[in-house]
């Protein structure tokens, strides 16, 4: 394979450029709270850093220009703009937040290998660093394979510059985790080629375990306590040991992926499959501040669901609870479905529907958090998933009504679905609770499809469509205009 792994330089700071152009030739930092979460390279030369707060920021520059980066609507709408313009020179894109995209271009490799091979010509140039400067073999089919990439790379980098006004860094290899290490070898807006045989020098550089892409925080530190603290560490560990200390599957893949072995595939990402946002904070330790945070998240998530045009069934809450030792492991969550008269609700324009959603996200906090003992939140966050098809959306749509078996509209019965799409620490006592009634609701609402089915007047199968023209059931699930259409079709048939 040939995958590219795609970074954008400053990704918010250069947004915050396209947007404002005089702020591009000063020092610019992005702020949200307290701290600089990334800043220009004009503002890095002068000894600024991503994540160092404001204050000390200030210190090192003081004529250093902050903007506020809380809304990340400018941010996620650039992002998507990025992604889709990959796609359109190959379908094999895979978000990795915001500002990273893998795209697996072997295909478009092996047929540019192959003009090349039909014309005669045997001389192919690199485009932007090799790693290591080493040597490329033109008689290595591997070599020139990554070589024909290292130019799709360059495209690619100069397609999101001139269209989008963004530059970015690329890694070329023959995986996602080697493509992704290597990227950031040249900065900024450069690109660097690995070559097999430089594999080990690049992993052995690595100074600590969790540089590797899939080895989280957790495993790092249960591999310290082995006496593991660096990938040549890692590789040559027994690995019956690995196995009975980390489980066989993930002893395999953390041993695989200390020597750069990775098989994953670069996934389309597809529309996102949920919406959420967050806020974190000091200190907020009463329901009216919790109330009054939920209220200033919502209106942006909602916005954003109306502008996808699909529908949430579920919603979340995530808490995160001050912890003087576990500053990032200390969440917890709930979820439950949407009501359904809230369901019709969102993404109309115009709805009030704040308030309600509120009040559902308050009982599911009141499900993790005792009120009347004192508490202390350092993070709260909404998100709405299980995302679907608006009905209205698809209404002329015979598809739809196949798809969705919803009851005929002369039946005057509408049947909300209850789906459990469990995520999150701590939702599995909230499933318990959301499932214990579940069944029983599913089961009386498919009872109540089949009576109304008999009570909403709809005919049986007309006479003249045989059974084997239309699935009679199906046919008394369709709305009678559609009914009539099929019925008149066939008569003129």
């Amino acid at each position: 394979r040939v995958v590219l792994h795609l970074d954008l330089d400053c990704f918010y700071a250069q947004v915050e450029m396209i947007r404002n152009p005089a702020l591009r030739n000063q020092p610019l930092g992005v702020q949200q709270k307290s701290l600089v979460v990334t800043c220009n390279y004009q503002a890095r030369n002068l000894g600024v850093k991503k994540l160092m707060s404001v204050k000390d920021a200030k210190e090192k520059c003081p004529q250093l220009v902050l903007v506020n980066g809380e809304d990340l609507t400018p941010y996620r709408e650039m992002s998507y703009k990025v992604t889709e313009l990959l796609g359109e020179f190959c379908p094999l894109v895979e978000r990795l937040g915001f500002d990273e995209n893998f795209v697996d271009v072997t295909e478009m490799v092996e047929k540019r290998l192959n003009q090349l091979q039909q014309s005669g010509c045997s001389q192919v140039c690199v485009s932007g660093h090799v790693y290591n400067n080493q040597a490329i073999n033109l008689h290595d089919t591997r070599h020139v394979k990554l070589v024909i990439g290292s130019q799709v790379a360059e495209e690619l980098r100069g397609a999101i510059c001139a269209r989008l006004g963004l530059t970015g860094c690329a890694g070329v290899a023959w995986n996602k985790v080697l493509s992704k290490l290597v990227s950031g070898t040249f900065k900024p807006n450069q690109q660097t080629v690995l070559l097999p045989e430089s594999c080990q020098d690049l992993m052995c550089s690595l100074d600590h375990i969790q540089k590797v892409p899939g080895i989280g925080y957790k495993t790092s530190k249960r591999l310290e306590t082995l006496g593991v603290r660096n990938l040549c560490d890692l590789q040559t560990f027994p690995s019956a040991v690995l196995e009975k200390e980390l489980g066989v599957s993930v002893a395999q893949r953390i041993q695989k992926l200390s020597y750069g072995e990775d098989d994953s595939p670069v996934t389309p990402s597809g529309p996102p499959q949920s919406f959420s946002d967050e806020d974190s904070f000091k200190k907020c330790s009463s329901e009216e501040e919790v109330k009054k945070k939920l209220e200033e998240l919502l209106p942006n998530l909602l916005d954003r669901i109306q502008k996808d045009g699909r529908q949430p069934h579920t919603v979340r809450l995530t808490i995160r609870q001050f912890s003087s030792t576990n500053r990032w492991f200390s969440r917890e969550s709930r979820q439950c479905p949407i009501p359904p008269q809230l369901l019709q609700k969102i993404g109309k324009e115009g709805s009030n529907i704040v308030s309600p959603l509120v009040n559902v996200l308050m009982k599911l906090f009141r499900k993790m958090i005792d009120v009347d003992l004192p508490f202390h939140l350092t993070l709260l966050s909404v998100c709405f998933s299980n995302l679907k098809d608006h009905p209205s959306s698809k209404k002329g749509s015979i598809g739809f009504y196949l798809k969705q078996m919803s009851p005929p509209s002369g039946s005057g019965k509408r049947g909300q679905e209850v789906e459990d799409v469990s995520q999150g620490e701590g939702s599995a006592s909230w499933n318990q609770n959301c499932n214990s009634t579940g069944a029983t609701k599913t089961r009386k609402l498919s009872e109540e499809k089949k009576s109304n089915i008999k009570k909403g007047g709809i005919p049986d199968l007309p006479f003249g469509l045989s059974p084997g023209d239309i699935d009679q059931e199906v046919f008394r699930e369709l709305p009678e205009a559609i009914q009539k259409e099929i019925i008149s079709g066939k008569a003129e048939e």
